[in-house]
């Protein structure tokens, strides 16, 4: 008497299939959004951080400079020459005069979250999520004592740099 073994082919039903396809959707819902969100985090800290150098750039510029600003960033005309080309003591980048101070930046920076370079000139120090004058504005700088701050996305704010704050959400703005 000989015993007969049926083999059953593998594979996967209909059913297992589509639950696996169900539960890989609902993964990538999940994770998805995580994602979007990370390069406009991405952008903020980039931010920061340029902010960081512009600032001791400035300083150092205004210590070479006998204490004397960029006079092309606070006159509102956002000529960053002064900053991105030698320069004499007294600021100048003609190539005819002795230029021993400088380059304080490789290029002109550009705001990441509104890529906009051009300088709002105040009087005072800008509070963070203050409306600010003008268009195409990426950076807002007291011309008094040299501080600079970025703007917000659209470039109407200017930019918080601290994200615990509740007014911080004009960033997006």
């Amino acid at each position: 008497m000989t015993v007969r073994r049926t083999v059953r082919k593998g594979g996967f039903t209909l059913v297992e299939i589509l639950i696996v396809v169900i539960i890989l959707g609902i993964l990538a819902a999940i994770v998805i959004p995580q994602f979007t969100s990370a390069s406009q985090d991405a952008r903020k800290n980039s931010l920061t951080s340029q902010l960081q150098t512009l600032r001791s750039q400035i300083e150092l510029y205004k210590l070479q400079h006998l204490d004397a600003l960029p006079s092309g960033l606070v006159a509102g005309t956002t000529d960053w020459s002064q900053l991105i080309n030698k320069t004499d003591q007294n600021g100048s980048t003609a190539a005819s005069t002795a230029t021993v101070f400088g380059p304080y930046l490789q290029a002109i920076p550009t705001n990441p979250l509104n890529n906009f370079t051009n300088i709002s000139p105040v009087a005072v120090d800008a509070q963070p999520s203050a409306a600010v004058t003008g268009t195409s504005i990426g950076f807002v700088m007291n011309s008094v004592n040299g501080k600079i701050w970025g703007t917000s996305k659209t470039g109407g704010f200017v930019y918080n740099e601290n994200p615990q704050d509740p007014a911080a959400t004009s960033n997006d703005k």
